[in-house]
C-alpha cells in the first residue's frame, strides 16, 4: 500500500467513524448540557425549599431563551365532563379510530396492517395501537361533552351547543377535523418509546423562520432547540444516547414559539402530525414524560399541542397518524420527517428502488440483494478501471524504486520522472481512490434508509427475524445481545477484500490493514440493523469476485505473452550488406 492509498484509507475510516458516531449521538455535548440541567435543577430545588410559592415550578434549561419548563404539578389534569363518555368508531382497510364524545377527539388509533410483534397480524399478534388517552388527538384547552349528531361510513359529526366538529377518516392515514365555533390549541396525540434499544422519540416541525430569515425543517433534538435536552434516548440516530438523569424532571412541558407549517411527533417507524390547518399556526408546546424505570435518562412518551389563532370561526385541520412511509409523507409535504439530512437527494431514490424490487419479489431481504447488485453493476466500470490501475501500479513498482533511489537527492527531478513513468504506463495514482470516495455517499444514504425504514420492520429473511434489528441469535448464551452472524461475515469479507486488492506498498502494512479494518468494521456494525450488514457483506463479495476476475484476466494475458515465440532477426551476410 503506497502513501497515497494509506492516506485515503485513513480519511475514509475517519469519515465513516465520524458519521457513525455523530449519528449515535454527540455524547460530550449532551453530557455538558445535562450537567448544566442538573446544576440548575439543584439550585431551583434549594430555592423551592426556601420559597413555597416556587414549589410548583420546575428548573429552566440554560438554553431555552426564556421558554418556561413546567413540572408535572404545573399541568393539572383537565376537568372531565359528568356526562357518560361514548366511544364511536371509524375505520377503513388501514386504520380504525376510536372517537370520544368527551371533547370530540380521537382517543385511540389502530394501524390494522402493522403487527405489534414479529409475524403477521392475528388474534395472537394484534396490530399496533396508539393509545392517546393521555393526550387525545384534537383535544383543546378544556374538555366539553359533545353529542353525536351524525354517523356516516367515513365521518362522524359532534355538536355541543353552537359548536360542531366533523371528524373524517381519509385515505393514506389522514384524519380531517372540520371545526365550527371551536378555537384554541389542538393536540396531535402522543408517541411512546418502543422496547428496542434502537428506538427513538423526536419532534420535527417546519418553521416559517428556521433561522437567518429562512424557513425549513427543524429536528428538535439537534441544534439549539429548547427541546434538545429532553429528547434523549435510543441508539438508532437522531435523538440518540442515554445520559445521566440527575436533575431531570419526571414531566416537562417545553413551549416552542413561532409560526410552523407542520408539527410532527415520531418514533423510529411511526409518526403523528398536524400537517396543515386553515388557522394560523403560532407555535407549539411539547410535553416529555421521563421513563422513571430507566437507570439513565430516557423519555417514555412525547406529546405536542399546537397553538392556532382564533381569527376564523371555522377551520379545517389535517392530521396524519401512520407509518413513516415516504410516498404518503411526500404527498403531505412532510418528506423531511424521514430525517435523511444532506443525503436526502440520494436516499429518496434508494427507497423507491427498494420498494420497486420488493414489489417484484415480495421479500425485503431479496430486495436488498437486488439493490446491492444494481449498485455494484452501476459502479462496475469504475471499480474495474480502478482495480486494473492498481494492478499496473503494482507492476511498475520496481521502476518506481529505481527512480526513487536515483533521484532521492533531487525532489523536483524525482517528481518529474515519477509522472513520466505514470504517463508511460498509462496509470493514474488517484484512480484507485475515486470508487471509494463515490461509494461513501451511497453507503451513508443506505445507512439512513435502512436504519429506520418502516418497510424493514419485522421483515424476515432466511435466519433473520427482523431486518431492522441485529440478528440476536442465542441471546441467552451470547453477550452483547446475542450472536450476530452478518457483521462477522462482513468483517471476514472485508479482510478478504483487502487481501485481493492489489497493493504497491509494504506487505507488513497491508497485513496490518487486513486486520485493523475488519476489526473496526465489526465493532461499528455489530449492533446495527442486519439489513445494513447484509448490504455491506454482499457488496464485499461482489468486490472480491470482481478482483478475482481481473486477476484471472491479467494472468491469462501474462501467460499468452510468455508463450509467444521470440522473433530473432537473421544475421547480416556480406551480400545483404552490399545490397542494403
Amino acid at each position: 500500500m503506497n502513501k497515497t492509498e494509506k492516506i485515503i484509507c485513513l480519511l475514509l475510516g475517519a469519515v465513516l467513524a465520524w458519521y457513525v458516531w455523530t449519528e449515535m449521538g454527540r455524547a460530550k455535548e449532551r453530557q455538558k448540557y445535562l450537567a448544566e440541567q442538573a446544576a440548575i435543577a439543584a439550585t431551583n430545588q434549594a430555592a423551592q425549599a426556601e420559597s413555597p410559592s416556587a414549589a410548583d415550578v420546575a428548573a429552566q434549561p440554560a438554553d431555552t431563551e426564556g421558554a418556561k419548563v413546567s413540572a408535572e404539578q404545573a399541568a393539572p389534569a383537565p376537568v372531565l365532563p359528568s356526562t357518560p363518555e361514548r366511544i364511536v368508531a371509524l375505520e377503513n382497510d388501514d386504520v380504525r379510530l376510536e372517537l370520544s364524545t368527551w371533547g370530540a377527539v380521537v382517543k385511540r388509533v389502530t394501524l390494522k396492517k402493522y403487527a405489534k410483534n414479529r409475524g403477521p397480524v392475528s388474534e395472537e399478534n394484534p396490530p399496533v395501537v396508539f393509545d392517546f388517552s393521555d393526550s387525545p388527538l384534537g383535544a383543546g384547552a378544556s374538555v366539553e361533552a359533545y353529542d353525536v349528531a351524525e354517523e356516516n361510513p367515513g365521518s362522524v359529526k359532534f355538536t355541543c351547543g353552537a359548536k360542531s366538529r366533523v371528524i373524517t377518516l381519509g385515505e393514506n392515514y389522514r384524519i380531517e377535523l372540520e371545526d365550527d365555533g371551536i378555537g384554541g390549541p389542538l393536540s396531535l396525540g402522543l408517541m411512546r418509546m418502543g422496547d428496542s434499544k434502537n428506538d427513538l422519540l423526536s419532534v420535527d416541525s417546519w418553521a416559517m423562520d428556521a433561522g437567518k430569515g429562512k424557513e425549513g425543517v427543524l429536528h428538535h433534538c439537534e441544534g439549539d432547540s429548547p427541546l434538545k435536552g429532553y429528547l434523549v434516548g435510543g441508539l438508532s440516530g437522531g435523538c440518540s444516547g442515554s445520559k445521566s438523569a440527575a436533575g431531570m424532571p419526571e414531566r416537562a412541558a417545553v413551549p416552542y414559539p413561532g409560526a410552523q407549517k407542520w408539527v410532527a411527533v415520531k418514533n423510529r417507524f411511526f409518526v403523528t402530525a398536524l400537517c396543515s390547518s386553515t388557522a394560523a399556526n403560532t407555535g407549539f408546546e411539547t410535553t416529555v414524560v421521563r421513563d422513571m424505570s430507566a437507570a439513565n435518562y430516557r423519555p417514555a412518551s412525547v406529546s405536542a399541542r399546537v397553538s392556532l389563532s382564533d381569527d376564523a370561526a371555522k377551520r379545517t385541520s389535517v392530521f396524519y397518524v401512520g407509518p413513516k412511509k415516504q410516498a404518503f409523507l411526500w404527498d403531505l409535504g412532510m418528506k423531511d420527517v424521514m430525517e435523511f439530512g444532506m443525503w436526502r437527494w440520494l436516499c429518496y431514490p434508494l427507497v423507491w428502488v427498494l420498494n420497486f424490487f420488493n414489489n417484484l419479489i415480495p421479500n425485503y431481504g431479496v430486495a436488498i440483494i437486488l439493490l446491492t447488485i444494481l449498485v455494484r453493476l452501476l459502479f462496475w466500470p469504475l471499480t474495474h478501471k480502478s482495480t486494473v490501475g492498481m494492478k499496473k501500479m503494482q507492476e511498475i513498482q520496481p521502476k518506481m524504486k529505481e527512480i526513487q533511489a536515483k533521484y532521492k537527492d533531487n525532489p523536483q527531478r524525482l517528481q518529474q520522472e515519477t509522472w513520466a513513468l505514470y504517463r508511460e504506463a498509462k496509470v493514474n495514482p488517484m484512480s484507485s481512490c475515486l470508487p471509494m470516495l463515490i461509494q461513501i455517499p451511497v453507503f451513508i444514504a443506505l445507512f439512513n434508509v435502512l436504519r429506520s425504514a418502516v418497510e424493514l420492520r419485522y421483515a424476515p429473511f432466511l435466519w433473520i427475524g427482523d431486518l431492522s434489528e441485529p440478528e440476536g441469535l442465542f441471546a441467552s448464551w451470547f453477550p452483547f445481545g446475542g450472536l450476530n452472524i452478518l457483521p462477522i461475515l462482513m468483517a471476514v469479507s472485508t479482510g478478504l477484500q483487502s487481501a485481493f486488492t492489489p497493493s504497491a506498498g509494504d506487505k507488513n502494512q497491508q497485513r496490518m490493514m487486513m486486520v485493523f479494518m475488519p476489526l473496526m468494521m465489526l465493532f461499528m456494525f455489530y449492533s446495527f440493523p442486519s439489513a445494513l450488514s447484509l448490504y455491506w457483506f454482499l457488496s464485499n463479495l461482489f468486490s472480491i469476485v470482481q478482483m478475482w476476475v481481473i486477476r484471472r484476466q491479467t494472468a491469462a494475458k501474462s501467460k499468452d505473452a510468455a508463450v509467444m515465440p521470440e522473433v530473432i532477426d537473421p544475421p547480416m551476410t556480406r551480400q545483404m550488406r552490399r545490397h542494403g
